[in-house]
């Protein structure tokens, strides 16, 4: 069975996103996988994220996309979904 490198996948994401006049203002996209409770991404109250990707703009804004769970498809998938 493959292991993705989901960073990876973020990096590449990155550089598509960028390519595009909507996303031309992303400057990073961090993947976080975090099993302990204290540091659990709450992206809603009812389900914080363990696995989550952090999108970064030149302005400072942060947004939140939550990967728990998700293969590396998946994962482009609700990152595109959920910064949109």
């Amino acid at each position: 069975m493959m292991i993705e490198n989901k960073q990876l996948i973020c990096n590449k994401m990155l550089e598509l996103f960028q390519a595009t006049m909507y996303f031309s203002d992303l400057v990073s996209l961090t993947y976080v996988y975090n099993w302990d409770d204290e540091r659990k991404c709450h992206i809603n109250e009812e389900f914080p994220a363990t696995e989550y990707v952090v999108a970064t703009f030149n302005n400072g804004h942060k947004k939140y996309a939550n990967v728990s769970i998700d293969s590396g498809y998946a994962m482009i998938k609700d990152v595109l979904k959920q910064i949109a």
